[in-house]
């Protein structure tokens, strides 16, 4: 990896283009610290309290939430609009139909997420304002309508930043960003550790502890992200006029973690609603005992939820009987297999065996924080599963796309 960053340091086209994404992620972090107008921030401290949909959508924003900024929300419209516009793609044909146009589908695609975004994130800028009206400095129709703006430019403009840096940048800008928030919050965690280390405080032999299981986390994480099932494919030769096509074998990669981060965060939002409800309204404080974090009841529904929505999001994202039409239109076939109806039970057959293993793999990293807490008695470090995927696969998928960008421009073929 650090061989891959220094040669691509070295080439003046990549290392404007890390310089770029840098700057821009530089101003991500500059605007976290930017407060939006009439708010007070002492009372937004009590507002907020603790656990809640609130710490979940505040890691996303890289702990701007929580200070009320102009980032406060995030890039989470933009996340919620793309998931929507996905699971639309697969219900309503016309979608369907622009996804596979191409280019220009993808581009119209991607308009109807920016719009989704602006609505989604009017909605969730109002709600969020009114959550904190208590905060609110003046009371009125035109200071929280001055808010409401405000977030939602904020969220725009991140949705911009974040297309500039894919355009120009490397990697994917909206998951660099929500890395990036993630990734600037180490520090402060590492010296509210280090500042209860000793006397009357953490254990150093608990702070070694907590190292290992993490390292251990990530190894695990990478391995299980990497981790694929390759379905071999025979394409059989077809003469078209004088010339041959066809004859090649190649494979369908079956990822053992197909639905990737977001089961975790469908599990983490559906649990965290409870505990925003009780927090607002307080008949409902009953709902705290049975969805407390670190509770054996929340636990075990947060496994649960994770399993479920694995293997919803798969069966959603990645359908089997239009791989199966597709390989049968251009000629191939699993070898030991006939085309149709075999072929597409063979692949949900697969595909629910390692997507069993995926689904256990993402429920333990999602409680791994509440047991790795319980082992080391450190929770003023947040060791979350939803930000270990996050940071892990954002990650991984930089340094893959920088070292195809490398092989691009290094490679000679048979003209030097």
């Amino acid at each position: 990896m650090l061989g891959s960053l220094s040669a691509a340091v070295r080439v003046k086209d990549l290392r404007s283009k890390l310089i770029y994404t840098a700057l821009l992620l530089a101003v991500f972090r500059i605007g976290a610290y930017i407060p939006v107008p009439g708010v007070n921030a002492a009372k937004l401290v009590e507002t907020f309290g603790e656990g809640g949909l609130f710490s979940l959508l505040d890691m996303f924003a890289g702990g701007a939430l929580k200070k009320f900024t102009v980032f406060a929300m995030g890039v989470n419209p933009y996340i919620t609009a793309s998931i929507i516009i996905q699971l639309l793609t697969i219900v309503i044909p016309s979608l369907e139909r622009l996804a596979k146009e191409g280019i220009d589908g993808r581009k119209k695609i991607a308009q109807y997420t920016r719009y989704g975004t602006v609505v989604l994130g009017v909605i969730q800028a109002f709600g969020i304002t009114m959550a904190i009206r208590g905060a609110v400095e003046v009371p009125g129709a035109l200071p929280i309508a001055l808010i409401v703006v405000t977030l939602t430019a904020g969220t725009v403009f991140l949705m911009w930043l974040g297309e500039q840096i894919s355009e120009h940048g490397i990697g994917n800008g909206i998951s660099l960003i929500i890395f990036a928030g993630i990734v600037a919050r180490i520090p402060a965690y590492i010296h509210m550790t280090a500042l209860t280390i000793g006397k009357g405080g953490i254990n150093p032999f608990n702070v070694i502890l907590f190292l290992i299981l993490a390292v251990a986390s990530i190894v695990g994480v990478i391995w299980i992200q990497e981790g694929q099932r390759r379905i071999p494919v025979q394409y059989a030769k077809r003469v078209v006029g004088r010339r041959m096509y066809g004859g090649q074998t190649t494979h369908i990669p079956l990822r053992v973690n197909q639905a990737g981060v977001i089961p975790v965060i469908f599990a983490s939002s559906v649990l965290a609603f409870p505990m925003t409800i009780a927090q607002f309204v307080p008949r409902f404080d009953f709902l705290r005992n049975w969805v407390a974090s670190g509770s054996l009841s929340y636990i075990i529904a947060y496994a649960v939820l994770v399993i479920f929505f694995t293997y919803f999001y798969t069966a959603v994202t990645f359908n089997v009987v239009e791989v199966a039409n597709n390989m049968k239109k251009y000629g191939g076939f699993i070898p030991g297999l006939r085309p149709g109806r075999p072929t597409v039970e063979y692949l949900d057959r697969v595909l629910t065996r390692i997507t069993l293993a995926g689904a256990i793999f993402l429920a333990i990293v999602a409680v791994l924080p509440n047991i790795m807490t319980a082992l080391t008695k450190i929770q003023s470090i947040y060791f979350g599963g939803t930000a270990l995927l996050i940071v892990v696969g954002v990650a991984l998928d930089t340094m893959k796309q920088i070292e195809a960008q490398l092989l691009m421009r290094q490679y000679e073929g048979f003209i030097k």
